[in-house]
């Protein structure tokens, strides 16, 4: 018996179990708790009541439960956790970035920058200073979600000469994660990256002479994509109709280009060198990146009077100015939306920016798309208005995503929704499921060594916790070779994410009007390139292997072994069964939720496996971990998360 022929033997195994799972009665395959009483008379929040409730409520907070986390949430309790994440300090990448560039002395590329991702998402012990933990798992869980809302991505030709540029873009999104939105609007607007990414940076107001006109990119995505949407919302989060049935548009076409016009004048912070302007012709720093890690600024007259040059925003009072610009137009509006001529870029900036938070959707729009990102695709309109109501309750709050989050994850919808809805659930993204496979098998980096590359030193030996390697770690966005898993962080196709929040499956899922945001990026190539990935893990990369001499990076593994006393005590086989190991399975990365269907399923198929299974391993029991994990991350009740 042959590894590749036990690994064929599992895809088929696989199969028959998505087919299988199709055809079985609904009470045979459900996994559903019973909802009576669930929570006594206490209320979700007071939870968990279980293991199951804690791993569900870590599957939906962290970047995935490991055993540790849910014996601490349990012993906790909800809120006592929610106040330890939001004391936690923050794991920002820049700081990981500079110990890789200014101590270890190496040239940091992107592939640093995904190791700084992986530390804050997987958590634990810092490299350069294991006695620090790092233990944000919620911070960089919304910080993750906040940036597929407001994509900025290396597929950009600049931004991936700068892996500084994306970090530090990065960075503003972990450490306003629990501030305001208002705040976190301003900071993406100035920053260099989102400034090079949607062309805001470098605007300028209108010149018919030289054919400059102002750019409508970032003045279109930040309405469509960071804040109001395309048609007006009730305060649930549906859309508001017209006398004939139709969605209200939010704006025009006018209102883009308005927008535009006042989005004008910002550049890097040096481009004005001793008093000469350089607006038009600066560009990044080649040789330190500096000017990616500082807001963009504003050149304009009388603010920045440096030697009579030009103003470069427009305030309505140019020839070629647009004057008296209308923004959103809503009940309540400061000046009805109506931008007065005579502004600074400043001060124009706050009122547009203002306009924008103050429009009646905000809330909803963002809060909608948090619950999806967190915890499910299709929430009820009254799960949407009850978050909503708490961001616009903080408007003025510094801490209003903290809010925000708490309410998202305590609501009874999201700590039990799933046993009272069909509808209930996501679709996990790659990304996460990667982390949740890593963190719950204790990854860490193994391999790789010390040398001296190009002049600059490279330090991959004895470094557990720097998550590199080409197939594993910084190979997360190949699809092409089956190594990867299609998503990396800020890797996003386009500014409208790896998938949209309103995308409708074909087939059942559209006939019914459920979205799936998720789904869109599970083509048939990726999903087989995702398998093929998810038998590389489960199957042979382990902390326990030889290192190759000659591998210079290493590549991140678990530890298989840490399961061999769940996966059997005596020689296997039917009189030695697995039940332990699918039990701890179905809590760790199912919470508690794998249906009778697919256990007795599992368990029929690893009851077989006994210790006459040596080949390839040094203990049988491995042969059973490998199995289960296998079938797991490839099964349906894993990859919808409930």
């Amino acid at each position: 018996m042959t590894v590749s022929r036990n690994v064929r033997r599992l895809l088929c195994l696989a199969v028959m179990l998505v087919c299988a799972a199709s055809g079985a009665s609904a009470l045979a395959q459900s996994h559903r708790p019973d909802a009576m009483l669930h929570d006594g008379f206490d209320g979700a929040a007071a939870g968990p009541a279980n293991d199951a409730d804690a791993s569900r409520f870590l599957a939906q907070a962290t970047f995935g439960p490991t055993d540790a986390d849910i014996a601490h949430l349990r012993a906790v309790g909800y809120q006592a956790w929610l106040n330890e994440q939001f004391a936690a300090p923050q794991s920002l990448e820049m700081t990981y970035l500079d110990w890789v560039g200014d101590t270890l002395h190496e040239q940091v590329g992107h592939q640093n920058r995904r190791e700084a991702w992986f530390l804050g998402a997987l958590g634990g012990p810092d490299p350069a200073n294991n006695a620090l933990i790092h233990s944000d798992q919620l911070r960089q869980r919304i910080a993750f979600a906040l940036s597929e809302i407001l994509v900025v991505s290396d597929q950009n030709a600049q931004l991936a000469e700068f892996p500084t540029s994306i970090a530090y873009y990065y960075d503003i999104l972990v450490a306003n994660a629990f501030g305001n939105y208002r705040t976190l609007l301003e900071k993406v607007t100035l920053s260099p990256a989102m400034g090079t990414y949607l062309n805001m940076r470098g605007n300028q107001r209108a010149d018919p002479s030289r054919n400059i006109h102002p750019d409508e990119n970032y003045a279109r995505e930040i309405n469509q994509l960071f804040s109001v949407g395309l048609v007006m919302l009730k305060a649930d989060g549906t859309p508001q109709l017209d006398g004939g049935g139709h969605p209200i548009p939010t704006y025009s076409q006018a209102t883009i280009s308005a927008f535009a016009h006042v989005f004008t004048g910002w550049n890097w912070y040096d481009c004005d060198d001793n008093g000469f302007d350089n607006f038009t012709d600066c560009g990044p720093d080649y040789t330190t990146g500096e000017n990616w890690l500082h807001p963009m600024v504003p050149y304009d007259q009388p603010n920045q009077p440096n030697n009579g040059d030009p103003s470069y925003h427009d305030n309505g009072t140019g020839p070629n100015d647009l004057h008296s610009k209308q923004l959103l137009a809503y009940p309540g509006a400061q000046a009805g939306g109506v931008l007065a001529d005579g502004g600074s870029a400043a001060s124009d900036l706050q009122f547009a920016l203002d306009n924008i938070y103050g429009h009646p959707n905000v809330g909803p729009f963002i809060a909608k798309q948090l619950i999806q990102r967190l915890v499910t695709s299709n929430p009820s309109p009254a799960y949407v208005k009850r978050v909503a109501d708490v961001f616009n309750a903080n408007r003025a709050s510094p801490n209003q995503l903290r809010a925000v989050a708490q309410a998202i994850l305590l609501d009874p919808e999201a700590r039990y929704g799933q046993a009272y809805s069909d509808k209930y659930g996501k679709l996990r993204e790659p990304l996460l499921a990667l982390t949740h496979f890593w963190r719950a098998m204790d990854a860490r980096h193994t391999c790789g060594r010390d040398f001296t590359q190009g002049g600059l030193q490279n330090h991959y030996a004895n470094q557990p916790y720097r998550y590199a390697g080409y197939v594993t770690g910084w190979g997360t966005d190949d699809d092409q070779y089956g190594s990867g898993i299609a998503q990396a962080p800020m890797n996003a196709f386009s500014v409208f994410n790896f998938f949209k929040p309103s995308y409708l499956p074909p087939g059942e899922m559209t006939t019914n009007g459920l979205v799936g945001p998720e789904f869109q990026l599970q083509t048939e190539s990726v999903i087989a390139n995702t398998v093929n990935s998810v038998e590389g893990r489960a199957f042979y990369f382990d902390v326990a292997q030889v290192c190759d001499a000659g591998d210079d990076f290493g590549e991140v593994k678990v530890n298989h072994a840490k399961d061999l006393a769940l996966a059997g005590s005596g020689n296997g086989g039917a009189a030695d069964p697995a039940d332990r190991l699918v039990d701890a399975y179905s809590k760790r990365f199912m919470s508690g939720q794998m249906s009778p269907f697919m256990r007795q399923t599992l368990l029929a198929y690893l009851n077989r496996i006994d210790s006459s299974w040596t080949e390839g391993v040094t203990d049988w029991r491995l042969w059973r971990i490998h199995t289960a994990l296998y079938l797991v991350f490839n099964s349906p009740e894993y990859m919808v998360q409930k």
